[in-house]
């Protein structure tokens, strides 16, 4: 028999998995469902796929005692429309009423959000930033991503598209971006950037972030030097990046997350150093650069915290 808990269900959506967990206002995980996200058999049976994964964790806590569901999306976000206007993951979706098509399904409030955006809101939830209500994540991935939390909700900006940290412009005249910058964040410090320095640097052809990791760790070798300079590099440009966050926001605390995680011994330095010396606020304030908590489920947690907040049920959690 389901349990009566007040709860609601959040929902990843990326490129290539689908994520659903019915999180109780405590911050609880009750249940969990993933799978693939099947682009290929079109953006219909995507939506039925989320919600017959909706549907199965409602069957299990019941429909009464669900506050909503937060889906979070990688893309750019009209919130007012719940349209994803932009997504180079999620094309089928760009100009779709994910959000009202969603909700009209179900009965239930939807709420949709970019997943950095979700991503910030788990760590100040559940995660890294629980002591705070400000604060900045960037997610590191094969592009980079950023959430602002003040005061102790998501800064959204004018239409939803606040916290492209990814496209700030870290090098003039810097490596080309398909946003039609160049010099962009994500093209000298995401993960792809990371396996395009090995490459240019002849350490191998499509290497993942991982891989120059494990080169770089590997001893005194040319090959593991030039590996711990790609890392160097990285850090350099998330510091330039983050020095001026920090003067921008002077908020406590800057978050990174993602899967070039695992190498921060390599790049904080340059990425400290950099700080340093470019922002006054971070010599003069108290203001910490940590490695976030939740790693992939932050944007899960997040996307379940919203309907919760919404409703006024969210507790802190413990």
């Amino acid at each position: 028999m389901a349990m009566s808990r007040q709860y609601s269900i959040g929902v990843d959506l990326g490129g290539t998995n689908l994520r659903a967990a019915a999180i109780d206002r405590e911050g609880r995980q009750l249940g969990k469902i993933s799978g693939r996200t099947e682009l290929s058999e079109g953006r219909d049976a995507v939506i039925e796929d989320m919600v017959e994964a909706i549907r199965g964790l409602q069957g299990q806590f019941g429909v009464e005692d669900l506050a909503g569901v937060g889906v979070a999306v990688p893309g750019f976000i009209e919130m007012k429309r719940g349209l994803i206007v932009g997504s180079n993951n999620l094309r089928q979706f760009d100009g779709f009423p994910v959000r009202d098509e969603i909700s009209a399904r179900l009965g239930k409030p939807v709420i949709l959000e970019n997943d950095a955006n979700a991503a910030a809101m788990g760590e100040k939830w559940l995660g890294a930033g629980r002591e705070v209500d400000d604060l900045v994540l960037l997610t590191l991935g094969t592009g980079i991503g950023g959430g602002v939390i003040s005061g102790g909700r998501i800064l959204h900006g004018a239409v939803g598209m606040a916290g492209e940290f990814g496209h700030m412009t870290v090098y003039p005249g810097g490596n080309p971006c398909g946003c039609g910058n160049d010099g962009c964040l994500e093209k000298h410090a995401s993960a792809t950037a990371v396996s395009a320095m090995a490459q240019l640097l002849k350490l191998g052809d499509q290497l993942s972030a991982a891989d120059v990791f494990r080169i770089a760790q590997s001893g005194e070798s040319e090959e593991a030097r030039r590996a711990r300079r790609i890392f160097e590099s990285m850090g350099r440009a998330l510091g330039i990046a983050i020095g001026n966050l920090v003067n921008i926001f002077n908020a406590p605390l800057y978050l990174l997350s993602g899967g070039p995680l695992p190498a921060w011994e390599l790049f904080a330095p340059a990425l400290l150093s950099e700080v340093e010396r470019r922002s006054f606020t971070y010599r003069n304030a108290k203001t910490r650069i940590e490695k976030a908590a939740l790693g992939s489920e932050a944007g899960l947690y997040g996307a379940a915290y919203l309907p919760l907040e919404e409703a006024g049920m969210a507790a802190v959690a413990p």
